[in-house]
């Protein structure tokens, strides 16, 4: 099981690596076929399903399997959860103790 932190480091995580940014720019055109997808990002068969494999786990894409491809588009509800949670993670508190740093 995920902790906490574990599973925040999977959403950031979809977003750190070039291809899988292409990937995304992709499907914000709607479902596509992994088959379209190796033709569009020149990818070999792998490579595409590492990058989907993160990209899944994350929430951030969804699946589904017709015949022998798998089609994928952007999550809605995993979408917006990433960009609440990087709100909630930049954004500072606003409960201070008057907290200070060093005595002297």
């Amino acid at each position: 099981m995920d902790t906490t932190y574990e599973a925040h480091a999977k959403v950031f995580k979809a977003f750190c690596d070039e291809k899988r940014l292409r990937i995304l720019e992709q499907l914000r055109d709607g479902e596509k076929c992994a088959c379209v997808l190796l033709e569009q990002l020149d990818l070999g068969q792998s490579g595409l399903s590492y990058h989907m494999k993160i990209l899944v786990e994350s929430g951030i894409v969804e699946s589904r399997q017709e015949g022998k491809w798998t089609h994928y588009k952007i999550s809605e509800k995993g979408s917006a959860y990433a960009v609440a949670l990087l709100k909630e993670l930049t954004t500072p508190n606003t409960v201070t103790d008057d907290y200070i740093c060093c005595e002297e």
